[in-house]
């Protein structure tokens, strides 16, 4: 292995956290504080033992053997959940508030779909073994022989299905199956370094994954869309300020949800990135919002189908 890796092409928009837009991303996802609180937890386990040592001297002295199940676990953590439902959101923002949390710096690495480079033999296996080197000696330099590691490093892998996809089917190509093996071998080679390093994978397709890979996942935080809960959490606090009654937010939410002609509601990015633009837009320049108006543009936007993990 080339000892000078070059970053570039590896991943997109390396970042170092913590970070004031990351937070700010992140404080936006709405009705998500159980599963952001539990990805950060159990991101900062992975990356900082230390930090939960320190918890049990607190808390647990005597249970010895407490911590055993809990910090030996592979550093790998999968997001699965239908598009739209946030979960490549919150894994490019977690790290914020894992950093912010362990009181350490954190890398983020989002490795670049171009790394399943085109097909040529060993160039698929080259890209991968090469951004898990570059993740791993950026954690070296982290790593503390006396207790709290200095930082961490998160590789990001989205979409995952396509990198790291299941090597029983009959349809996979040598040069897929070898980028698989490439990838355990770099999971396997974190985990036993000890370096303060994680593998964040998100895909909409848990099903597709490698088996071997879904057993290394320290943890497989599933997203689904927002419940009536969750969506009026998500409406009332952008639109109970603009003239929205607690009786038009239900509508809303009674719109945006289940209908009997469609099993499946609105997603987070349905009602964030299309339903409230849209009644902001519609407003501007000429007048205030109308509820009246908003429930009517809610009625006339399809929700994003829901993707079927076969």
């Amino acid at each position: 292995m080339n000892q000078s890796i070059n970053p570039q092409g590896l991943f997109d928009h390396p970042s170092t956290l913590p970070d004031p837009d990351a937070r700010s991303r992140l404080a936006r996802l709405i009705g998500m504080e159980d599963q952001i609180r539990r990805l950060a937890n159990v991101l900062s386990i992975l990356v900082n033992p230390e930090g939960v040592r320190r918890w049990q001297g607190k808390y647990h002295s005597d249970a010895v053997n407490l911590l055993e199940a809990v910090v030996r676990r592979p550093p790998l953590v999968v997001l699965s959940g239908d598009v739209g439902s946030g979960k490549t959101e919150l894994a490019e923002t977690i790290g914020d508030k894992v950093a912010r949390q362990e009181d350490i710096e954190i890398t983020l690495l989002p490795l670049s779909l171009s790394s399943r480079g085109q097909g040529r033999v060993g160039e698929m296996t080259q890209l991968v073994s090469s951004a898990f080197e570059y993740a791993f000696k950026v954690a070296n330099k982290y790593k503390s022989d006396k207790g709290r590691a200095r930082g961490g490093v998160i590789l990001l892998v989205d979409e995952a299905d396509a990198l790291a996809q299941s090597r029983e089917s009959e349809q996979m190509h040598h040069e897929d199956r070898a980028g698989v093996n490439a990838f355990i071998r770099g999971v396997d080679r974190l985990a036993s370094s000890g370096v303060p390093a994680v593998v964040l994978m998100c895909t909409n397709r848990l099903n597709a994954l490698d088996p071997a890979v879904r057993r290394r996942a320290a943890d497989i935080l599933v997203f689904n869309r927002p419940d009536a809960k969750q969506r009026m959490e998500v409406l009332s606090r952008q639109l109970s300020d603009a003239g929205f009654s607690n009786a038009d937010l239900e509508t809303l939410v009674d719109i945006t949800g289940q209908q009997p002609k469609r099993d499946y509601g609105f997603s987070y990015s349905d009602i964030t990135q299309r339903l409230l633009p849209a009644i902001v837009l519609d407003a501007y320049p000429d007048g205030p919002i109308l509820p009246a108006r908003a429930i009517e543009l809610a009625r006339s936007i399809p929700p994003t189908a829901p993707f079927r993990d076969a």
